[in-house]
């Protein structure tokens, strides 16, 4: 302990004692993010296992985990779109070694869609950095009568039936895109809320919904097998791995429509910068590598490495207009 009487009464000595105060204080912190990672990290992802959001923490864990010498666990807690696992994180420890895999949707979205989501997007996470971003595909069984993302809007317009579509979770991109393609198309939708991709493609290959809203990798296979037709991709670019599907824009006649899953990790808030830093880096590392940029690939992500800051940045921007458009569709939170 230091003594009133013995501090340096110049200024110069008093920055010292201060300075060397501050280093004392901080130096625990340093010692503690230098020799991080210690055991297993535990990466939450929010959804049941067999979705893309299960095979991007995959593709990238992988790697970081051998980057930082320490392996990934991925602990899969799906439900209520997405918040109950990134709840459970929010209220973590803040000491790096659980993070949680979030989507737009998980902090763009959920917080205005639900009246306690339990969590705030900006306040309880600290940003490590975006992984990339996914197209959502709309997509049919071949045995359908609608061929083409016209013959819907068409039987849509001209029986005025609502029609129903399944996604894997009120919140979630997909069903924000089903609701504003059916605003903008000028049809009547009823959304069928599935616990993750999987059971909503089921119902789907089971003839139990007539459209499924998913994102590319949940369905790529079946589509390649002629299991099912995809009528258009909701994002403004074709996607990569379906260079012959429309997108919404192109198919509906509806300029600027554009709706894409992005997957990004995130810490408790408190986390050391450090350790922040490290995974940032870790993760950048692991989208450069040719193996995960393959991964990433076959599963139509495009990946888009960012800055903490720059994540952060995003994050913002996505609650924001994830607010607009929960309001502008007229959805209730629940």
């Amino acid at each position: 302990m230091v003594r009133v009487d013995q501090i340096p009464r110049s200024e110069g000595g008093m920055m010292r004692v201060a300075g060397t105060a501050f280093a004392l204080l901080l130096a625990p912190t340093l010692s503690f993010a230098q020799s991080y990672p210690t055991k297993p990290i535990t990466l939450v992802v929010p959804f049941v296992a067999g979705g893309s959001a299960s095979v991007a923490a995959r593709s990238v864990s992988d790697r970081m985990g051998e980057i930082l010498g320490q392996q990934f666990v991925i602990d899969n807690r799906g439900g209520a779109g997405s918040t109950l696992g990134a709840r459970a994180v929010a209220k973590s420890p803040s000491d790096g070694y659980t993070i949680l895999l979030a989507t737009n949707a998980t902090l763009g979205v959920a917080p205005s869609l639900y009246a306690n989501v339990g969590y705030d997007p900006r306040k309880d996470f600290a940003p490590i950095g975006m992984i990339g971003v996914v197209p959502t595909v709309l997509a049919v069984l071949p045995t359908s009568p609608w061929r083409t993302l016209a013959d819907v809007i068409k039987h849509g317009k001209e029986s005025g039936e609502r029609i129903e579509y399944g996604t894997p979770g009120i919140g979630t991109v997909n069903h924000l895109a089903a609701e504003f393609f059916g605003i903008r198309a000028g049809i009547k939708l009823t959304h069928v809320p599935y616990r993750g991709a999987g059971p909503a493609l089921n119902d789907l290959l089971g003839g139990h919904i007539p459209l499924l809203f998913s994102a590319t990798p949940n369905v790529l296979s079946h589509i390649q097998a002629g299991m099912v037709r995809p009528l258009a991709v909701t994002t403004r670019k074709r996607a990569a791995l379906l260079p012959d599907v429309p997108t919404i824009a192109e198919a509906a006649a509806l300029p600027g429509f554009d709706m894409s899953l992005g997957y990004g990790l995130v810490a408790p808030a408190g986390t050391p910068g450090a350790i922040i830093d490290r995974l940032n880096a870790a993760l950048r590392e692991a989208l450069a590598s040719d193996e995960v940029k393959r991964r990433l690939a076959v599963e139509g992500a495009e990946p888009q490495p960012t800055t903490p800051e720059e994540h952060a940045a995003i994050i913002d921007r996505e609650e924001t207009n994830g607010a607009a458009l929960v309001k502008a569709i007229g959805l209730k939170p629940e």
